[in-house]
Parts: structure tokens; sequence; C-alpha cells
């Protein structure tokens, strides 16, 4: 059993939960919306669902050894409002990002501004109750909504990923709020991502990928699915063109109509990996047609060719979203190769 006298955060005595939100935002410790008091007993509930001493260390932020112990961690999940029973997703994502791969400081203080993409696989979804379906990239589930805030605010009061401070984005966007989903098992023939990346049949595992901000397309016009992948491959050579050339890891996440009609035609996605990884590719002069004359003059000339994907298995392709309209989403990669996907069990 974890006893109270264990932990090492100082307390504060505060009158109710209005007196402890104004402490908390005067002192910057929240996202600026609301927070969940962490009082002993919740703090205690939540490491005794992971079985973790309070001192235990989750992971270490490996540029200026900064260590995420499991209190800190408790502590963060239960301000977001998280439930006990999510700490071991909040966990598994902690570990996955304090992965080399991950680049945990470079995606988290650069100026341009990514999030955590999260997405889990398994039975754990059901068992928190996540959403797979309506409104996936939104608002629609408690424990998608808090298990992605608690990472928020763990890099905001442990990491000290303070906005115009170490946290350098020129921008940001909505998913540096929340940004976690669950991949829609139930009602997709597709393997799920997690099991493509090596966590056994019937585990669950969390999946994480230093993003920019989702670009909703539609495709309402066809069921063949070579034109179908075109519209994704489309919105990816445009993000290359507007944002940034650098291949590496792209996200993109199917719902059940536009899903269907692959199935229907006996596309994997294996296949869809494989036709974006040949279409999702510009020349150097296709810059100038969005502004960017300088580039489309240097190099190695006109026909340069440069390549959203490294291989087809740089694409996520994820089953979310609910069951009407021809609509999916492309969520664009930080950075190219400094940040890699990183998924883990959970």
């Amino acid at each position: 059993m974890i006893h109270a006298d264990t932990l090492q955060a100082k307390r504060h005595d505060l009158a109710d939960a209005l007196d402890v939100n104004e402490l908390y935002q005067q002192k910057g410790w929240t996202d600026g919306l609301p927070i969940v008091p962490p009082t002993e007993e919740r703090v205690l509930e939540c490491l005794a669902a992971v079985n973790l001493a309070s001192g235990e260390v989750i992971g270490v932020e490996a540029v200026r050894q900064r260590p995420i112990t499991a209190e800190k961690v408790a502590i963060n999940a239960v301000m977001a409002g998280c439930l006990p029973t999510y700490m071991p997703v909040v966990v598994a994502v902690l570990r996955a990002m304090c992965d080399e791969d991950f680049n945990l400081h470079g995606s988290t203080a650069s100026t341009g501004g990514s999030a955590q993409f999260i997405v889990v696989n398994g039975p754990i979804r059901t068992a928190l109750g996540m959403n797979a379906t309506h409104n996936a990239l939104g608002n629609a589930s408690r424990a998608n909504a808090t298990i992605g805030r608690a990472i928020r605010l763990l890099l905001i009061n442990v990491l000290e990923c303070i906005p115009g401070q170490l946290d350098r984005s020129t921008l940001g966007h909505p998913g540096k709020f929340t940004f976690c989903i669950a991949e829609d098992e139930e009602d997709s023939a597709w393997l799920p991502l997690a099991r493509e990346r090596g966590v056994a049949a019937g585990q669950s595992g969390v999946t994480v990928m230093a993003c920019e901000s989702p670009h909703q397309i539609m495709n309402e016009w066809t069921k063949d699915p070579e034109e179908l992948a075109e519209t994704f491959a489309a919105e990816i050579r445009h993000n290359m063109l507007t944002y940034s050339i650098w291949a590496g890891n792209y996200a993109i996440v199917i719902p059940k109509q536009l899903r269907e009609l692959f199935i229907a035609a006996g596309w994997q996605k294996h296949d869809i990996r494989e036709y974006i990884f040949r279409a999702a590719r510009v020349v150097r002069r296709d810059w100038a047609t969005v502004g960017k004359n300088n580039i489309a003059e240097r190099g190695k000339g006109p026909d340069q060719e440069f390549l959203a994907l490294r291989s087809p298995d740089d694409l996520l392709v994820v089953a979310a979203g609910g069951p009407a309209g021809g609509f999916g989403a492309v969520i664009p990669p930080w950075l190219g190769t400094w940040s890699h996907a990183v998924t883990r069990p959970v």
C-alpha cells in the first residue's frame, strides 16, 4: 500500500475547489482551463491503479535529464480529470514519449508548435469508454479528453513546457489541449494500428506521434480506391508545399464510409500505404505554385523529387470516425524524421 507520507509534493491548505483553481491559475500550473484539485487521496488512488511507488521514475527527458516520477504523473492526471483506471494509458504514453526516437525535448520546444497525437488500441479502449466513432477528433469522451490533457499538464508542470518560455510555438494548435483517440476496431476489418506495430494480439497499446494540426478531406464522388487514396495523397502533397518537405510519419484517419469503400475493393491498410508512398511526392518546381519561387530555383534543378514518406511504413493508417460522410483526415508530422512515432504496450 502507498501511504500519503510517501508523497513529496508540497501541500497547500485551501478552502475549496474554487480557491484551488485560482491558485493554480495564478501559478501557471494549468492550461488555462479549470482543474480537479489533486488531493492526497486522489493521487494515491491513481498510484495504486498502476502499482507504482510515488518516487518511481516513469521516464527521463533526455536533453535536460528531467526525471518524470509516478507521483508527478498521478498529480497531473488528477488535475486533468482522469479516473484512476486511466493511469495505465497515461503511463504508457509517457514511456513512449521518453523513447529517444520520439525526441520529446525538440518536439515540445520547437517554434513549429507540435502536439502529441495519441492512438489507443486493444481491450482497454472499451474498458475505459474511449470514443472511436462520432466526432473522433473532438469532444466525445472523458477518457479521450483527460488522458490527452494529462500529458499536456505534465509537460507544463514537470518539464516547464510553458508558452513563451521553453515552448516556443509560433502558433500551436488546439491539439495542444488534448489529442487522444481510440481506433474503431469493432467496426473495421483492418488490423489495428498497435498490432501492425508489434503489440501482441489481445494486448492493449498506445502509439504517439508528434504532429501538426489535422487537415480534413472529403471525397463523396467515387468508389474507386485509388481515387480515394489520391485525395489523401493530394492533401499530403499540399502540406509538403505549404509547410514542410521533410519525409517522416504521417497519419491518416479513415471513418466508416470511406473505409467500407476501401474494404469492398479488397484494400487493406498496406494497400493504402503503398499507394500513398508512390503518390505523395513533389518536385522542386512545384513550389513556384505556392509562392515559394526562391525554393523552386535552388537545389538540383526543377525536377528534383521529394518524398513524403521514407517507406510505406511511415504512414499510420487509423480506422476512426462516425459512420456517415465521405470524410477523412491527414495529420502531418512535426518535422520529418526529427521525431518518430513510437508504440508501446499498456
